[in-house]
């Protein structure tokens, strides 16, 4: 009888399977640790509660762990060498800077999307500039924010530009958590401004006047960082007002 001998690659599906099923759990973890983080449930400077975060999501301390280092390579928490880990504070110079810088690179996204950008890439910005707008009429901010940024990455995507989009990727973590913090400044009248700025924003992209849509990028971030050093003066982040 001739002897069975195993097929190694009969086990290479199973084990894709696997490695596919981690990586989307690490994925799904990493978001909502980072939607918890930018919403402002642990305030500015605060220790990140590792013991209840595992029990919010039902992991061990081994993948919350993982997630903090991407959440710290992003500039959102700060690890403690032996004490865990820290969300990360801005002070209002931090954020001068950072809004200043973060403007310059998504203006220069703008006039580059503006002579790269396709057909079926304005379609799909628009598509989500009227998802985002039904999440302003509903005051789902989670959802707003979460579509206003994939707005922000798809403008920066197409510039075509390599370099550009890791510069950007660089520092929008950092600021990630104050851009939605700003929108509730001044009782939420910022939230109003900022959806009439992406009304202009996506009528400059329809006429890929790429100058134009630079200018209103940077005033855009410019105005949001006025907002957030407000915010940042009355109290801090948001979780008096998700609270």
């Amino acid at each position: 009888m001739k002897p069975m001998i195993p097929d190694e690659t009969s086990s290479l599906p199973l084990e894709k399977d696997r490695v596919r099923e981690e990586t989307s759990l690490h994925d799904e973890i990493l978001s909502k640790l980072r939607d918890h983080i930018v919403e402002g449930n642990i305030p500015d400077g605060g220790r990140i509660p590792e013991r209840q975060l595992c029990a919010m999501l039902g992991i061990s301390r081994t993948p919350l762990r993982e997630a903090l280092k991407v959440l710290a390579a992003e500039g959102l928490v700060e690890l403690l060498p032996n004490r865990g880990a820290r969300v990360r504070a801005l002070s209002e110079q931090d954020l001068g800077e950072l809004f200043d810088v973060m403007g310059g690179l998504e203006g220069l996204a703008g006039r580059l999307a503006c002579e790269n950008i396709t057909d079926e890439e304005i379609a799909e910005i628009e598509r989500l500039h009227y998802e985002m707008y039904g999440f302003y009429l509903h005051r789902d901010m989670h959802g707003y924010f979460r579509v206003n940024q994939l707005i922000h990455q798809k403008i920066v995507e197409a510039s075509r530009n390599d370099t550009l989009k890791a510069a950007y990727a660089n520092f929008a973590g950092r600021i990630r958590r104050v851009r939605y913090s700003a929108n509730f400044a001044r009782k939420r009248e910022r939230w109003g401004e900022a959806m009439r700025e992406h009304e202009t924003i996506l009528e400059a992209l329809r006429r890929r006047a790429g100058n134009e849509l630079s200018d209103i990028l940077f005033k855009h971030l410019r105005n949001k960082r006025t907002a957030a050093v407000e915010h940042l003066k009355t109290g801090g982040m948001v979780a008096s007002e998700t609270a």
